[in-house]
């Protein structure tokens, strides 16, 4: 596939746009989203992480094999007979075990950004200033619909690679159908926070042109880009850096799988709201879905 064949949605909304896919959740949408809440039960999609102490002398180091540590922190201790305690944390936000989400500035394609703006202009040393996390911060609200690859608590091989097929056939038992805005949730039944030279399974390029042609408007999975790597990345070149389709990395779908089954159903709302620090390639995040 040459680079003029890949999809793209660049100049779609405009040459300055920031929102990328946000812009297909509508009205319409949002209402979908607020019809599947039936049940008054709620899940969390984010992975729990436990902090690394700084203090221990390690330094910000992790598993060298994986990255640095996700969450570093300092117990700020104020006195025997402190008024109160605080603390200081270091977040390393694109780090497979940490539930992030990926703005569109985070990937570039060669010197520029989404939709096309040098990247010169887009990430300065003092913050990004365009193509940041900003627009997460007003919070998203939209329809979620979980595709299952491996139901019944199962795993993916390692060397998987999913493609438009395979997301048929996870929607046909989902029992459910998309609408353009619509979030989708990828379960491979994974922890990609591992060694970088082991193999883990990953969507391909005809699964990115599914997402395109679905109008899917936020993806978010404990599946990305496969190891070893292909290029261009089907997730980070294509869907994010050229659709502008946000990425919410390392979440952990196995609690949403066992509502979905207890619940019956594979549809929910998603409610996405990082916190409002501004001028980031990323934020951390957790999603909850709402039944």
């Amino acid at each position: 596939m040459t680079e003029t064949d890949l999809p793209t949605n660049w100049g779609r909304w405009g040459g300055d746009d920031q929102l990328g896919t946000l812009h297909l959740i509508d009205a319409a949408a949002r209402e979908r989203a607020a019809a599947e809440v039936r049940d008054a039960h709620h899940v969390s999609l984010a992975r729990r992480v436990k902090p690394v102490p700084l203090t221990t002398g390690l330094g910000p180091v992790g598993d060298p094999a994986v990255m640095p540590a996700g969450v570093l922190q300092i117990v700020n201790f104020n006195g025997v007979k402190a008024l109160a305690m605080t603390d200081t944390l270091l977040v390393n936000t694109h780090n497979a075990a940490l539930t992030h989400l990926d703005a569109v500035a985070h990937m570039p394609i060669g010197e520029h950004v989404y939709p096309g703006v040098p990247v010169h202009a887009a990430v300065t040393p003092t913050g990004v200033t365009h193509g940041s996390a900003d627009p997460f911060g007003a919070g998203v609200v939209t329809r979620g619909v979980l595709l299952d690859l491996a139901p019944g608590g199962g795993s993916l091989p390692a060397d998987r690679h999913i493609g438009a097929t395979d997301l048929d056939s996870a929607l046909d038992r989902a029992g459910t159908m998309l609408s353009s805005g619509d979030a989708v949730a990828v379960r491979g039944g994974w922890d990609t926070n591992r060694p970088l030279s082991q193999p883990v399974p990953g969507l391909d390029l005809s699964a990115v042109r599914w997402l395109n042609e679905h109008g899917v408007s936020v993806y978010l999975g404990d599946i990305s880009d496969a190891r070893p790597a292909q290029y261009p990345l089907p997730m980070h070149q294509v869907a994010l850096a050229r659709l502008g389709l946000p990425l919410v990395d390392a979440a952990d779908l196995d609690e949403l799988a066992e509502a979905c089954v207890t619940l019956g159903r594979s549809s929910f709302m998603l409610v996405l709201a990082p916190p409002r620090i501004t001028g980031t390639t990323g934020l951390v995040v957790n999603p909850i879905a709402i039944f």
